[in-house]
């Protein structure tokens, strides 16, 4: 899945996301409305993990997605 797909369907995705990333919440989800720049701060921010491993992370996480 790409990203434009996501970010299209961005109310169903982010119970994946959360499934995922547990520490984000409905708020933080809700403000970044889709964009990945967004999504990678906040995982930055909150898991206190390095911008590259944030990147592979969502990549990997998208290759599991239909």
């Amino acid at each position: 899945m790409d990203w434009s797909r996501i970010e299209g369907n961005w109310k169903q995705i982010k119970g994946k996301i959360k499934e995922k990333w547990g520490d984000l919440t409905d708020d933080d989800l809700d403000k970044i409305e889709g964009r990945r720049e967004q999504l990678e701060g906040k995982i930055q921010e909150r898991y206190g993990v390095a911008k590259d491993v944030v990147k592979k992370d969502i990549d990997d996480w998208m290759k599991t997605l239909h």
